[in-house]
C-alpha cells in the first residue's frame, strides 16, 4: 500500500546519535559517525530516508498542524472529554488564561520539528562528501528533496510561531528567533532550488513505486501556497523579493499544464470514510503532495503512523463505520450550514450524528458537543467496531492509524491560480465546483469572495482555512472566528465564547514553548498575548 517505505530508520545514522539536550532538543551524531557514514549513494539514500521520516514524525507529538489549525480556525471547536483539562479549549480561545498550567502545549511539536530539519541539515552538509560516482546526477535530486522537507517544516513553523530560531547546519548554539523575513527566504531558496532540480516527470508517468517522494510540482505548488501566505499575512507585494506574483502564477500554471493531475471524479471518493468500497485510494491524480503513514508503529519507538487522527475519532465509541477516538475538534454548526444542502462535500466532509442516525451514546463524557464532527480523516471500523488500523495488524487504533494526510490536493492548485488571476481562472473555478454540485451546478462569478468562500468549502477540516484567513488580515480572521454560542459540555447547555480581541492580540500565534524558553535562559521571546 505504501510506495515509499519512510518508516525504515536510517540505522547506520540515528542508532549511532547521542540525544544531547539543548534548547532545541535535536539529535546530536558524534564526529566518529560523520567520518565514517556518508560515503557512497546507498548512505546518502539512508540519510534521506531519514530525513522523510523525520518528515513523518512531525506531528506524532503535542498538536500536529491540522489538528491545531482547525481548532483555531472558524471551522471547529476543542471538543475533547468532559473531564479533560482545558489545555484545548486556550488555543481555541486564544486566551491563556482558560488553562495557565498549559506552557507547553506546543512543547512536543517544537521537538519534533528541530529533529526533522536536523536530519535534513545533516544530509545537506555532507552530500559533497558522497562518491557519487556514475550516479552524479542524484546529488541535485536528493539535495532537492531534502531542502523540501526543511522548507516544509520551516513554513509549518513560522506560520504557528511567527518567530522561530532559523538553523540551517547541526548546531548547539543557542540560536536566537530569527526575523520572519530570513525564514522566508531561506524556505523560498529551498523551494525554487526544488523546482528547478527535480525531474518534470508527468504524475501518470510516474513510477508508481517512487510516489511519496517529493516532486517537482510539489516543490511549485508549495510555492504558489507560501505566496499566498507571506503577502498576505504580511502586507507585502511578493515573497520576500524573489517571486512575484507573476512568477507565483507562472509555477502553478506549470502545474496545470505539465503536472499531469486531474480531479476525482466525486469529491466523497476522496476520503475513505466518506467513500467506503469506491474509495480511490492513495497516491491518486489529485494527489500533488501527501505525508505517508502505516499501520505498524508500537510502543517502542516505532513512529509510522498517522497518530493525530485519534484526535477525531468519535469520543470513546466505534459506530460503523466509524473508529473511536478522543472526540476532539468538534464542529461548529456554522460549518455544516455554510453548505448548501446539494454540496455533495458537506457529507463527505462531516459527520453528522443525527442526519446519519448515529446512536452515540457518550454525550455525558464529550465536551462542546456539537452534533457534527470530522469524517474526512475519521479513524475507521468494523461492523462489529473493531478498529481497521488493529485488524490490519496495527498495535493500537490509538497510533496505528494509516490514512495519509493529503497536504496539497490538485484542486487547492486549480483555485490558487484562478486566486492570483489566471486568465483560465473562471474554468478552474467551475471545475472545482461542478464536482461540489453536479447537475445542480451554477456558475458564479470569479472573484476574491468567491474564491475564498469555495476554498471554505473545498477544504474543510483539512487544516488549510486557518491560514486563509490569517492572510487575509488578522481582523478578519478574528472577525470569523469570534463566536459566541451554545455547545453542550457533559450533555449540559453551556455557552462557548471566543472572542475577537484574543485572536488580534496573540496576531493568530500559537505560544512558545516555556520550557524551550528557559533551555534558552529566556534568549527566546514569547509571542504577545502568551
Amino acid at each position: 500500500m505504501k510506495n515509499l517505505k519512510s518508516y525504515i530508520l536510517v540505522t547506520a545514522l540515528l542508532s549511532l546519535a547521542a540525544c544531547k539536550k539543548t534548547f532545541l532538543d535535536t539529535e546530536d551524531v558524534t564526529s566518529a559517525t560523520e567520518q565514517n557514514f556518508y560515503k557512497t549513494p546507498n548512505d546518502a539514500w539512508k540519510a534521506q530516508v531519514g530525513v522523510y521520516d523525520g518528515l513523518q514524525r512531525i506531528w506524532s507529538g503535542g498538536f500536529a498542524l491540522p489538528v491545531a489549525a482547525t481548532i483555531m480556525s472558524d471551522e471547529a471547536f476543542g471538543g475533547g472529554g468532559n473531564a479533560d483539562g482545558f489545555g484545548i479549549q486556550m488555543m481555541d480561545e486564544f486566551d491563556k488564561l482558560r488553562s495557565p498550567s498549559d506552557q507547553d502545549l506546543f512543547g512536543d511539536s517544537w521537538g519534533l520539528y528541530y529533529k526533522a530539519i536536523y536530519r535534513a541539515n545533516m544530509l545537506l552538509s555532507h552530500l559533497d562528501g558522497v562518491n557519487w560516482g556514475e550516479n552524479a546526477t542524484l546529488r541535485n535530486t536528493y539535495e532537492a528533496e531534502t531542502r523540501f522537507i526543511r522548507a516544509y517544516c520551516y513554513f509549518d513553523m513560522v506560520r504557528l510561531w511567527g518567530n522561530v530560531p532559523l538553523i540551517t547546519k547541526a548546531t548547539t548554539d543557542n540560536v536566537p528567533q530569527a526575523n520572519p523575513d530570513d525564514v522566508y527566504k531561506l524556505i523560498t531558496d529551498d523551494l525554487k532550488f526544488a523546482a528547478a532540480n527535480l525531474a518534470a516527470t508527468s504524475y501518470g508517468s510516474q513510477d508508481p513505486s517512487t510516489r511519496g517522494r517529493v516532486t517537482k510540482w510539489a516543490a511549485e505548488a508549495l510555492l504558489g501556497r507560501v505566496f499566498l501566505y507571506y503577502t498576505g499575512y504580511y502586507n507585502k507585494p511578493d515573497l520576500v523579493g524573489q517571486v512575484s506574483k507573476a512568477q507565483a502564477l507562472a509555477y502553478l500554471e506549470d502545474v496545470i499544464t505539465n503536472g499531469g493531475f486531474g480531479l476525482v471524479d466525486k469529491f466523497a471518493n476522496l476520503w475513505p470514510a466518506a467513500s467506503l468500497n469506491n474509495y480511490v485510494g492513495e497516491d491518486n491524480k489529485e494527489t500533488v503532495f501527501a505525508i505517508k503513514y502505516t499501520y505498524t508503529s508500537d510502543w517502542n519507538g516505532n513512529v509510522d503512523g498517522n497518530t493525530w487522527m485519534v484526535m477525531y475519532g468519535i469520543r470513546i465509541q466505534s459506530i460503523y463505520p466509524y473508529g473511536m477516538g478522543w472526540g476532539a475538534a468538534t464542529i461548529s454548526p456554522k460549518l455544516w450550514n455554510a453548505f448548501a444542502p446539494n454540496d455533495s462535500r458537506r457529507s463527505a466532509s462531516i459527520i453528522s450524528i443525527n442526519d446519519e442516525k448515529l446512536d452515540f451514546q457518550n454525550i455525558k463524557d464529550q465536551r462542546e458537543y456539537t452534533g457534527y464532527t470530522i469524517k474526512k480523516y475519521s479513524p475507521m471500523a468494523d461492523e462489529a467496531g473493531r478498529s481497521l488500523a488493529e485488524k490490519m495488524g496495527g498495535t493500537s487504533f490509538m497510533i496505528s492509524q494509516f490514512q495519509d494526510y493529503v497536504s496539497i490536493r490538485y484542486a487547492d492548485v486549480l483555485l490558487m491560480a484562478a486566486e492570483l488571476g489566471a486568465g483560465n481562472a473562471q474554468k478552474y473555478f467551475d471545475d472545482v465546483r461542478k464536482r461540489a454540485y453536479g447537475a445542480a451546478f451554477v456558475q458564479l462569478p470569479v472573484n476574491q469572495a468567491n474564491i475564498m468562500n469555495e476554498r471554505k468549502l473545498e477544504f474543510a477540516a483539512e487544516g488549510i482555512r486557518y491560514w486563509d484567513l490569517l492572510r487575509q488580515g488578522i481582523n478578519v480572521a478574528a472577525a470569523a472566528i469570534a463566536e459566541s454560542t451554545t455547545v453542550q459540555n457533559g450533555g449540559v447547555n453551556t455557552t462557548k465564547t471566543i472572542l475577537a480581541s484574543k485572536v488580534v492580540e496573540t496576531k493568530g500565534l500559537v505560544q512558545i514553548p516555556n520550557t524551550q524558553i528557559t533551555l534558552s535562559n529566556n534568549v527566546l521571546k514569547q509571542n504577545a498575548g502568551w
